[in-house]
């Protein structure tokens, strides 16, 4: 399952992850994929203090800790692995996707007409190994 934003971001999305993993007596791969922010293109120094302050890839392992704390409580018996790795979120959840039964990816709340799903998601029905599903948005 990808997990992007903050622990309500991608409730819907883990939601699904969880109950079909328990269902299948099954695990579950969270993968969070990020970025630098583009600053850092700017100024190249500030990954300096990056370095000392533990670095945005340690950020990011607490960002998915906490999103994933309400499902393993609720769900225990679901063995999880996390997955964060700099990268394009698509990239990440497609090398990810290997050996997975499932991918499971939220759609992001859009203001245009009409559902629509963002470049992770179509990237993925188009490329992933094995089933993909999309959730929409609480």
């Amino acid at each position: 399952v990808g997990q992007h934003g903050g622990p309500d971001d991608s409730a819907p999305a883990l939601a699904l992850a969880f109950e079909t993993a328990a269902a299948r007596g099954a695990a579950v791969r969270v993968v969070r994929a990020w970025s630098l922010p583009p600053v850092f293109a700017y100024s190249p120094g500030s990954l300096k203090l990056l370095d000392e302050a533990g670095g945005l890839e340690q950020f990011e392992r607490k960002a998915l800790d906490e999103a994933l704390r309400p499902w393993r409580d609720r769900y225990p018996d679901v063995p999880v692995t996390e997955h964060v790795e700099m990268g394009s979120a698509a990239q990440v959840l497609l090398s990810a996707a290997g050996d997975a039964q499932l991918v499971v990816v939220g759609r992001r709340a859009t203001r245009a007409v009409g559902p629509r799903i963002g470049s992770v998601a179509h990237a993925l029905l188009h490329h992933a190994p094995c089933p993909v599903a999309v959730v929409p948005p609480a």
